[in-house]
């Protein structure tokens, strides 16, 4: 049976994580909102209130009867079944610590543009955003690509991968957030991928994968937008 994935339609998001691991394994899948009321359906699951298992929020993966929500806890899910986590039980809790380290990231992310609340416009809270931004490429961005780029030059196999000898479902992730962050902070992102050579060229063979490449060049990968986690605010983006 296919795995259903869903997450809202339109936007990249968080279910671009998983897309990316699905598509890079070639594994059968539907992305349930993309179908014809399939953000009712969504909806319908995680309204129901006779179901203990019923998600929060998307994104989350259905595959038979079992649901599993949380980014890092679907790719935890799915990364034996995709060959895409490391064989050895404990490389497999590294690689889902880094996949949470990449969660905590993209939640700061979020938070420069909706520092005060959700339910806000951003243009009810330009200012915060603006001080929470100026924090983020100043402090934490340096801090996490310099992490992720340590990650990887210490990697005693070398590299060209985050954990272990192969790819991980953690180095589509990383591509991913290269992409993400590039498209909401250009100027800040040019001034500090210098200083995460490994980084970058992981971004670089991950792009070039023949999956990645084909799906990255198809309809079905979503562009980032203002109505996403990365959003292109130019007032925002300043280098660090």
């Amino acid at each position: 049976m296919a795995f259903k994935l869903y997450y809202w339609d339109g936007i990249p998001g968080r279910g671009e994580f998983v897309r990316l691991a699905l598509e890079e394994a070639g594994a059968d899948y539907v992305d349930v909102a993309r179908q014809p009321d399939g953000t009712g359906a969504m909806l319908k699951l995680m309204k129901d209130a006779g179901d203990a298992t019923a998600p929060f929020a998307p994104p989350f993966l259905i595959d038979g009867e079992r649901v599993v929500s949380h980014v890092a806890n679907i790719l935890f899910y799915l990364g034996p079944r995709l060959e895409l986590a490391p064989e050895e039980e404990g490389l497999r809790y590294v690689a889902n610590g880094l996949q949470l380290t990449i969660t905590d990231c993209v939640a700061e992310v979020h938070d420069t543009h909706h520092p005060i609340g959700v339910s806000l416009y951003y243009e009810e809270q330009k200012p915060e955003a603006s001080k929470r931004t100026t924090n983020f490429l100043t402090e934490r961005l340096p801090k996490y690509l310099g992490y992720f780029e340590r990650v990887l030059t210490q990697n005693p196999k070398g590299p060209a991968q985050s954990v272990g000898g192969q790819l991980s479902y953690v180095d589509l992730s990383l591509f991913q957030l290269v992409e993400g962050l590039r498209y909401a902070f250009p100027h800040a992102m040019r001034a500090n991928e210098e200083n995460a050579p490994a980084l970058i060229a992981l971004h670089d063979a991950v792009a070039a994968r023949p999956r990645i490449r084909s799906y990255l060049s198809s309809d079905r990968r979503l562009p980032f937008n203002e109505s996403c986690i990365f959003r292109h605010y130019p007032e925002l983006d300043r280098p660090s």
